[in-house]
């Protein structure tokens, strides 16, 4: 049936951790990897012979194409490139971007949908599904919702101050409850300053660029979000990319660039940064910190710490990947972070020493130029951030904290009790389960919803070819109750794990 090796990848260098660090990742089966390859091979077939058909009018042609008027112009786009697009994700297509109508907390509703020309076009009846089970949304700590402090909080602010801010930070948009937000984040964080930013993506890819430029050199994890590679590409830096949480890699690279310097010159490097996330959010793996911040220390480096998915999710008070290793937050350089997840609403962070934080006010394209982030989200934040550290007098925040540990605990040991293939360490929130081949990725996605349950799934290119995936985000929103439906409670069979790889 295939061999498939379980790799458990336990922390290196034991001393530097508080707690067992044990991750595991179980390698694709070689039969199912050919299978996968073969199923790709055999949908790129008659991808070309579909196209074939539509280029000789043979079958009716959905794509967008350049106007005849316009035939003798430079394409606008490579219609190759859209190969993919056209004869892969459309046969796919209805298991994302899901219209939904209700607030996306634990469970939501759903617009229903057909299509009767495979997925080229959807047809709404005007039907709901009612309370489908939500594992697709990262509301984390359950903030994303329409009743309770947060809510009412951000309806007394809209109604009191609108919605729009119609300015920037620096000219007319600066209101004393953003002031407010950045001593909150600075305090829950233990640092000394902090800025915020209306949007999550712009706070890596327009911020980045203010702290490296040529003459210095990034190194990247090789599975950073895109808001980070965009942000080292726009920098005009040299770029190095090492392998994902390997600290052997990343610390072969570092030697290196300390040893030969800048190519041609071997003038020194001016700076090199390292830029890592918390928890990466396709393969539930939490960075391993306190090695990456010994290696820092080793070769006089900077570390930029992406917390868009771990701040609220880890650490017994939801301060982060940094809390729940037990380190020093001084030891991060650039603490970076989103109001997106843990916190129910909008925008980005980025903390650390006031020094940084004063040069970024006048260097950050995304600081200048954006416009100031909306007083509703603002209140949204200082809200649910206050419930967070208790500052609201209760402990709701710290309950929330707790059953989100708790409900992720659950659901990746019921998950392996049924015999399923998850990546990622115990303790993320992100649990992906591999599916592997492509006609899984829709039949999975399709089926779920069948039981009211709804999830993401993931396939090439966003994933390697052969590990399609489904990815599910555990919330402490959800109940026991909830958790159980989807991971059923009947015995796991013993050809369940056989099913789920052929």
């Amino acid at each position: 049936m295939g061999f498939a090796l379980q790799v458990y990848h336990a922390a290196c260098n034991g001393e530097l951790y508080s707690r067992p660090f044990i991750e595991s990742f179980e390698e694709t089966p070689m039969l199912v990897a050919v299978l996968t390859y073969m199923g790709y091979g055999i949908l790129t077939i008659f991808g070309y012979l579909r196209d074939f058909m539509r280029e000789w009018k043979i079958e009716k042609c959905h794509i967008a194409r350049e106007r005849e008027e316009q035939k003798d112009f430079v394409p606008l786009y490579q219609d190759f490139e859209n190969f993919y697009t056209r004869n892969l994700y459309m046969r796919i297509r209805d298991s994302w971007n899901r219209p939904i109508c209700s607030v996306p907390g634990a469970t939501f509703d759903l617009v229903e949908r057909s299509s009767n020309d495979y997925n080229w076009t959807f047809e709404y009846p005007g039907r709901v599904v009612k309370d489908v089970i939500n594992l697709g949304s990262y509301n984390y700590l359950g903030f994303a919702e329409n009743t309770g402090a947060c809510a009412t909080a951000a309806g007394e602010v809209t109604v009191k101050f609108g919605v729009g801010m119609a300015s920037t930070r620096q000219e007319m948009g600066n209101l004393d409850r953003h002031e407010e937000l950045e001593k909150l984040v600075a305090s829950f964080l233990g640092v000394e300053s902090a800025m915020a930013f209306g949007m999550g993506f712009a706070t890596n890819s327009m911020n980045i660029p203010a702290l490296a430029g040529k003459g210095c050199l990034i190194l990247s994890d090789e599975l950073n979000h895109a808001s980070l590679v965009l942000g080292a590409r726009l920098s005009g830096s040299t770029i190095r990319v090492f392998k994902h949480n390997n600290m052997q890699s990343l610390e072969r690279l570092l030697r290196d660039a300390i040893v030969h310097g800048q190519p041609r010159t071997h003038r020194p490097w001016k700076k090199i940064l390292i830029l890592v996330e918390g928890i990466y959010s396709m393969e539930g793996s939490i960075i391993r910190l306190p090695e990456v911040i010994a290696l820092k220390k080793k070769y006089k480096a900077y570390l930029y710490l992406d917390e868009a998915h771990s701040i609220g999710a880890l650490g017994p008070y939801g301060r982060g990947v940094v809390e729940y290793f037990g380190l020093d937050s001084k030891d991060v350089d650039v603490m970076m972070g989103t109001f997106t997840k843990s916190f129910g609403a909008a925008g980005g962070y980025i903390a650390g020493r006031k020094d940084l934080i004063d040069y970024l006010l006048t260097h950050s394209h995304s600081a200048i130029y954006a416009t100031s982030m909306p007083l509703p989200v603002v209140e949204q934040i200082i809200t649910s951030m206050k419930c967070i550290m208790g500052k609201d007098g209760t402990t709701i925040g710290r309950s929330r904290i707790q059953r989100l540990a708790e409900n992720t605990v659950y659901f990746r040991r019921r998950l392996r009790e049924m015999g399923f293939i998850i990546y990622g360490n115990n303790d993320s929130p992100v649990v992906p389960m591999m599916l592997y081949m492509p006609a899984k990725i829709g039949a999975f996605g399709r089926e779920m919803l069948k039981r009211n349950i709804g999830v993401v799934v993931v396939g090439f290119p966003a994933t390697p070819i052969i590990e399609s995936r489904a990815r599910f985000c555990i919330s402490a929103a959800h109940t026991k109750e909830m958790l159980d439906r989807h991971t059923g409670r009947q015995p796991p069979s013993p050809c369940l794990r056989k099913h789920c790889a052929l």
